[in-house]
This record gives C-alpha cells, structure tokens and sequence, in this order.
C-alpha cells in the first residue's frame, strides 16, 4: 500500500519543456525563422490577465516573440474577429489564441473558427479537433496535451490502462480521452468517461488506473473513490475561502489532495501540477508552427 503518493511536478518538468524549446527557438532563428505568438485578451477578467502575463513571460523565457492585444470588455464581436484576420495575416505571427473566457455579447466559437487552423496555438479549432480525433498531425489542446506529457514523462505510459476521465468539457475532457485512446505511441489506453449524469460514479473511478479529474468542483474526488496505487491527474483549479490566508482564499483543485495521496501511487499537486503544463504546450503549439511555416516558404 502506498504510504504517501509520489509527487508529479509540473512545475520540474515544464520547465525541462520550455528549455528544450528554448534551443528549437534558437535554430529557428538560425534559420531565418523568428516564432511569434499573439495572444488577444478581451475585457479585465482577472484570472486572465494573470495568465496572460505569465504567457508573456514564458514566450521571453524561450525566446518567442510576444504580441499582447488588449481590448476593451464592450469591444464589438466584429473589432474581435477583425483583429484575429488581420494577426492570420501577420508573418510575425505563427500561433494565435484568443484568451477565454470572452464577454457574453461576443460568440467564442465564431472567433474561434476564425482563428486559422495553422496558427491555432489552443488547438480548438474543428478542423484541428478533427485531426487529433482520427489521428493525424495537429496542433493538440493544451491542458490535454500537458496531461500526456506528464505521464510520459513521469514513467507512467498510459498504453493498456484504463483510464478514467471524470468531465466532459470540450477543453479537457472529451480531448483528453481521444488523445489517450488512439493507437499511437503515448496513448493505447482504454478511456472511460464519467461526467454529471453518470450512475454509481465511484464505482467506476475505483477501477481507474489513471484518473483525470476535469469537472471543476473542488475536492470532489475523495479517497473512497479511488483504489490504491492510481495515479491522479488533478486538472481542476478553483478558489475556496480561507480565512487562515491573507487573501482571503487558496486554491484547490477537483481531488482531495490529503486523502487521495495516501493511497495513490503518484499524484499531480494544486497548484504546481497540470497548470505549468499548459503554458509550455501553449508554446510548443507556437515553435511547431513556426517551423511548419517556415518549412513551406
């Protein structure tokens, strides 16, 4: 029985990632290829702009170039989709993302099947939805992507396992579970998927040998759902009041960090676990354009 579980630091290894791109950067450049990404951040949504900042950060970390295009909240869903065609036609520009969650009088799906396809660096556009679903070369989702890249690069290969994934979000859930289902190298597990409506849900996350927890309620993982040795991805991140802090809050995410980490094998922290990882694939997606880009020139 594992007494504590092992630690999967998503802070170690996306930093790791983001060195390596760091020297694909560098023979881009070499090469006359100087990757870029533009980031739109609409309105002053808090939580937004911090993730936005530390985008910023970590494209001058592995040297991309970073264009940061701040509208206003009551900016027009056409100001929006005007600045995303002008950023597609942008040679500076290799990925592109429009920051979310948008103002309600602007419709996120329009925007975001603007975005084209080779400079999508969220990995949400239907056509590169479409290719990760049956399997060919595509910029992935982001927080999904650093899913996978955390098991592999923690020595936990989902190939043959069952993995279950509680949410179905178009964000995390339903990619995550095409990601690891396919047959390629990295995935060939068997995905199970549980989400609100699904009946006698702990028995199904007790058969998990890796669980992903995607559903944005915090805690809701507890220990009696889960059996020993599972190795827990704890996708969720949300603010629950403590007033032991000085802000006021901390942040927790969907497991029950004390009571789950006793009988797992290895679990991924709140914060400092999936969150570092969908920053540094967010770059990737970028390197990975510009290269492609520039191999068509």
């Amino acid at each position: 029985m594992a007494k504590t579980a092992k630690i999967i630091d998503g802070k170690k290894i996306a930093a790791a990632i983001r060195a390596e791109l760091k020297v694909e950067v560098a023979a881009l450049k070499k090469r006359g290829i100087h990757p870029g990404l533009a980031v739109i951040l609409v309105g002053d949504d808090p939580a937004s702009q911090v993730y936005v900042r530390t985008k910023e950060r970590a494209c001058e970390e592995v040297g991309l170039a970073s264009f940061v295009h701040r509208l206003p909240a009551n900016a027009t869903e056409r100001r929006v989709l005007s600045l995303v065609a002008r950023l597609n036609a942008d040679k500076r520009v290799h990925g592109l993302l429009v920051q979310s969650p948008l103002p309600g009088h602007i419709d996120e799906m329009k925007v975001v099947n603007a975005i084209d396809p080779g400079k999508d660096a969220d990995g949400f556009h239907p056509v590169n939805v479409g290719k990760m679903l049956i399997g060919q070369d595509a910029p992935l989702p982001c927080t999904p992507h650093g899913c996978q890249e955390l098991l592999l690069r923690s020595g936990y290969d989902p190939a043959g396992k069952h993995v279950v994934v509680v949410g179905r979000s178009n964000i995390v859930g339903k990619p995550i579970a095409a990601m690891l289902m396919q047959k390629a190298a990295g995935a060939n597990a068997t995905v199970t998927v549980c989400h609100s409506r699904t009946k006698r849900l702990a028995t199904i996350t007790r058969q998990a040998d890796i669980l992903v927890a995607a559903m944005g309620v915090p805690g809701f993982i507890t220990a009696r759902m889960v059996k020993e040795g599972v190795i827990v991805l704890d996708v969720g991140i949300s603010r629950v009041e403590d007033k032991t802090r000085k802000s006021g809050y901390r942040l927790a995410g969907d497991v029950d960090f004390k009571g789950v980490s006793k009988k797992a094998r290895a679990i991924t922290p709140v914060p400092g676990g999936v969150g570092p990882m969908t920053v540094a694939m967010l770059l990737q997606n970028a390197v990975r354009a510009a290269s492609a880009q520039g191999a068509r020139k």
